[in-house]
């Protein structure tokens, strides 16, 4: 039996982030018997106040002792009196990663960080789950290192969104399901590149095409992609993100679709999809280039690792600058038939530890 009966996400609000941090708390959930509590939500932070509070002070947490972490918590309206003895707090990202620390060692309880927070790294963490792309020692017995992102994702929830969201559509034989991310540092995916790339699709009218952007999407990505397709007679469904920000359709989408392409950029979303049961269609994006990333190994080398694990595995299947989308859609569905999930082996981790 696991030392704690309570688990506690601590949310930067960032959905991408609640997701990877809900999926490892669930297993633990199911596998530990351990009761997933209501999450702690960061209230918002000025500018100011996370340079000073978060990258400052906040760096003081790990070598200080409960009551300072306990009158840094309240400095943020945080009370830590309201939570059990016997619980684990859970954060992904850097921001949650400071008071996911800091509400353990106010508590006396363990602390758990998914993703390698920047403002003092991994050590002081009970446990942490990085991507094996990042940098990390892979001596630590602390250290779990996950191919793409942990997340939410299993079979009957995308079965049962899929039949709750999708109830009016009269599906054809083969679903398409197009998850498009955005730009960052790395990735420059534009309007061009759609017209390009995606508007391909629309002469599948065998198909339905289901397509959603993220919240990374730019304006001009996203009003490319709304013209390509509004008018497309395959398409059954389309979500423009950043007009509809509450609406969560990748679940439903991950559960109604037969194939599956998704962009580069976005690991969680291709984690997700990967964690569905799909060989992913990985479609190659425009990218920012710059000779002192690459000298450094910094930009899309590590991702680029990452996604030749999963293909070497038969996760997902590089489609390239220049798609093959008949071949990739000849089979009938597109699955890799293997028992894929890194939250679940996450919670497995922790709970032998």
């Amino acid at each position: 039996m696991p030392s704690f009966k309570h688990v506690v996400i601590v949310s930067d609000n960032i959905r991408g982030h609640y997701h990877q941090s809900l999926g490892v708390a669930e297993w633990l959930g199911r596998l530990g018997n351990v009761t997933v509590d209501e999450p702690v939500k960061l209230p918002e932070i000025s500018s100011l106040k996370k340079f000073l509070k978060l990258k400052l002070a906040g760096r003081k947490i790990p070598e200080k002792g409960p009551e300072f972490s306990k009158n840094w918590l309240k400095s943020f309206g945080i009370s830590p009196k309201r939570f059990y003895p016997d619980t684990i707090f859970i954060s992904a990202g850097s921001t949650a990663a400071p008071f996911c620390l800091a509400l353990a060692k106010a508590t006396g309880n363990k602390s758990a960080v998914i993703m390698t927070p920047s403002v003092f790294g991994t050590k002081p963490f009970d446990f942490a789950i990085v991507p094996d792309h990042d940098e990390h020692d892979r001596s630590d017995p602390r250290i779990m290192a996950t191919l793409g992102a942990p997340n939410h994702i299993h079979q009957q929830m995308i079965k049962n969104a899929a039949e709750t969201f999708f109830s009016h559509i009269n599906f054809k034989k083969k679903v398409i399901a197009v998850l498009v991310g955005g730009s960052d540092s790395n990735y420059r995916p534009d309007a061009k590149w759609a017209e390009e790339v995606l508007g391909d699709l629309r002469r599948f009218d065998d198909a339905t095409l289901l397509i959603t952007t993220s919240r990374r999407t730019e304006e001009n990505l996203e009003n490319e992609v709304e013209n390509l397709f509004s008018s497309c007679p395959s398409l059954g469904y389309m979500l423009i993100l950043s007009r509809n920000p509450k609406v969560n359709a990748v679940t439903a989408i991950l559960g109604a679709a037969t194939h599956v392409l998704a962009t580069e950029d976005s690991v969680s979303m291709v984690s997700e999809a990967v964690t569905a049961g799909f060989k992913v269609g990985l479609l190659r994006v425009p990218r920012v280039t710059g000779k002192l990333k690459k000298s450094m190994g910094f930009g899309t080398k590590r991702f680029d690792e990452m996604f030749e694990e999963m293909k070497a595995r038969n996760l997902i299947e590089d489609l390239g600058a220049s798609p093959d989308f008949d071949k990739f859609f000849a089979p009938d569905e597109q699955k890799h038939n293997k028992n894929f999930n890194e939250a679940q082996r996450a919670a497995e981790f922790i709970l032998k530890s």
